[in-house]
C-alpha cells in the first residue's frame, strides 16, 4: 500500500471547512473527474467518477471520527483516506487530506503509468482538488 499525505490552508473557520467536506453534493465543484455525486443514506456516498474516458460508480462507506476527521473506503478498487481539519487561527483552517492506495489496483481501474510517473500523478490530482476545494469554501460555495 502507499500513502499519500496533502493539506491547503484555507481562509475560513474550521466550521465552514468541515461543512464544506461534507457537502457530498457539491464534490464535482472540485474533485476532478466526479460527475455526479449524492449521498445515499447515513454514511453512505455514491459517486460517478470519470476516468480513462469511462464513467464509473463507486460507493463510498463515510464516517466522522472523533474530532473533525472524516474517514472514507472504497471497496471497488479499494481506497481508503481521511480528511482532517485544525484549525490554525480563528478564520484559518488547515485541511489535510490522507489516501491509501495500491497503485496497481489504481492501474487496473483508471488506467495511466506506472510506478513513479503514477504517483506524481495522484499527488498531483489530490493538490489540484485540495486547491479547487479551497477556492470552493473561499467564495462560500
Amino acid at each position: 500500500m502507499s500513502t499519500l499525505e496533502e493539506h491547503v490552508d484555507v481562509d475560513v473557520s474550521i466550521d465552514q471547512a468541515w461543512e464544506g467536506i461534507h457537502q457530498v453534493e457539491s464534490y464535482p465543484r472540485f474533485m476532478e473527474g466526479v460527475r455526479d455525486a449524492r449521498r445515499e443514506a447515513p454514511g453512505r456516498a455514491q459517486l460517478d467518477v470519470e476516468a480513462g474516458g469511462q464513467t464509473r460508480q463507486f460507493e463510498a462507506e463515510v464516517a466522522d471520527r472523533g474530532e473533525r476527521l472524516m474517514h472514507w473506503h472504497t471497496t471497488a478498487p479499494d481506497l481508503t483516506g481521511s480528511f482532517s481539519l485544525q484549525p490554525l487561527a480563528r478564520n484559518r483552517t488547515r485541511v489535510q487530506a490522507r489516501i491509501e492506495y495500491d497503485p496497481d489496483t489504481i492501474r487496473e481501474t483508471f488506467g495511466g503509468p506506472k510506478g513513479f510517473a503514477q504517483a506524481n500523478a495522484i499527488e498531483r490530482l489530490v493538490r489540484s482538488d485540495l486547491e479547487q476545494f479551497k477556492e470552493y469554501v473561499e467564495q462560500g460555495r
